[in-house]
């Protein structure tokens, strides 16, 4: 096994100023780098040092300590280093989804029933009739190939299911392309065109003029309405919502801070599903109305921070007085309790609470929002991601709350001012 290793001399002539210019030496080791299968240039200001550095190549080269160093790198070794490098970065309820579905990807799989897989990823116990199938963990990285990534997606897609599959491939991709930066390996190509043609099952919202028809419901509903309005107003996640303290609404500068986000048992983690989730909301004038008139009425524990959505408790007879409330709300009560019955008070269609925001997104792109700036506002970390569901726009944050009072067909709110 041989290489070859050259030391040249670059010298270059940089201006300081007023004309006057320094001369820059520089001895390059060039070489082609066995692990990447690339053109490398090493940098040097010393002639000496270039020359070790040859000598160094070389002699690994030759006795294969080179060549080898990252061969041993398995898909399971980039998986695992791209979980550990998304901890921290994502709470701990999106990490979990990472593992859930990078298992798909590292296996093995179970063939079986879906009942069966996730007995045996409780258990590890494998059913009785059923069977394991290898797939790509421990395959070196160096050794795999496109091919294998395509009959890889094929399995899953038969097995688990199109979702799983596509998404396991983007996490693959994502693990290689870490792993390429980190161990200078180089991966081989993402297979083109795996899950296109199916039809895609798209999400049901509410028309503008049916989220118009519940806005004027929420104004007129002084006990729940700002619960079912804010998120077509504000765009966010139910956990962000539900999660929302006082100190985080901004009456002055007209703006919400999304900084948090409630777990699934009504404690509230200073961490958003992504880093990109950590953001600010224009306030526009119905919002703000609405949230001022809410404050003064909304019930507060005396040792907990006081949030904007807690649990209501309920109200007495007469004058507004409320009678427990102002601890968690979680998730099921929301929706079971605040969320269906206005629906179904206002002969609306069962859509979920997080539809709410899709309905902010598609509007603001009706609206003419620029791409950019819409996922900037709802959190996404890549456009793409707001492209793949919704239309793309082209006009400026100026115009988002315009765009928000525009298409719901909603008139300044009076205490919006006050």
């Amino acid at each position: 096994m041989s290489v070859s290793v050259s030391v040249t001399k670059r010298e270059r002539r940089r201006p300081v100023r007023d004309g006057e210019s320094i001369l820059h030496t520089r001895y390059v080791v060039n070489f082609n780098d066995r692990k990447t299968g690339q053109r490398r240039q090493l940098f040097f200001a010393r002639h000496r040092d270039a020359l070790e550095k040859r000598d160094e190549i070389v002699g690994q080269v030759h006795t294969g300590a080179y060549a080898t160093a990252n061969s041993a790198v398995t898909v399971r070794d980039a998986v695992g280093h791209w979980l550990q490098n998304r901890t921290g970065e994502v709470k701990g309820r999106t990490l979990d989804n990472y593992n859930r579905v990078a298992a798909n990807i590292v296996g093995p799989v179970l063939r079986g029933t879906a009942q069966q897989r996730r007995d045996y990823a409780l258990t590890k116990v494998r059913p009785e009739g059923s069977e394991l199938l290898p797939l790509l963990g421990d395959t070196p990285i160096a050794e795999l190939t496109t091919a294998e990534i395509r009959s890889w997606h094929k399995l899953i897609t038969l097995e688990v299911g199109a979702f799983t599959a596509n998404r396991a491939k983007q996490y693959l991709a994502a693990a290689l392309a870490l792993a390429a930066e980190d161990h200078e390996i180089r991966p081989p190509p993402m297979p083109i065109r795996l899950g296109r043609g199916r039809m895609r099952m798209k999400k049901t919202i509410l028309t503008p003029e049916q989220v118009a028809v519940l806005l004027k419901s929420a104004l007129e509903d002084k006990e729940r309405g700002i619960y079912y309005a804010f998120p077509f107003l504000a765009g966010t996640r139910p956990s962000e919502q539900l999660a929302l303290l006082w100190e985080d609404v901004d009456f002055e500068a007209n703006l919400i801070r999304i900084c948090r986000m409630q777990e699934a048992d009504g404690t509230i983690t200073n961490l958003t599903k992504t880093v990109a989730g950590a953001r600010e909301v224009p306030m526009g004038p119905t919002l703000r109305g609405m949230l001022l008139e809410w404050r003064g009425r909304c019930p507060r524990l005396a040792d907990a921070p006081p949030r904007v959505f807690p649990g209501i408790g309920f109200a007495r007879p007469g004058p507004f007085q409320r009678v427990g409330g102002g601890g968690p709300l979680l998730l099921s009560n929301f929706r079971n309790r605040i969320w269906v019955p206005a629906l179904k008070r206002l002969g609306l269609p069962p859509v979920t609470p997080h539809s709410a925001r899709h309905s902010f997104i598609s509007m603001l792109q009706a609206g003419g929002i620029e791409v950019g700036l819409v996922a900037k506002i709802v959190g996404h970390a890549n456009v793409n991601v707001t492209l793949g569901h919704y239309t793309q726009a082209v006009r400026g944050i100026d115009q988002i709350v315009g765009a928000i009072e525009h298409a719901y067909g909603m008139a300044p709110n009076a205490s919006a001012t006050n």
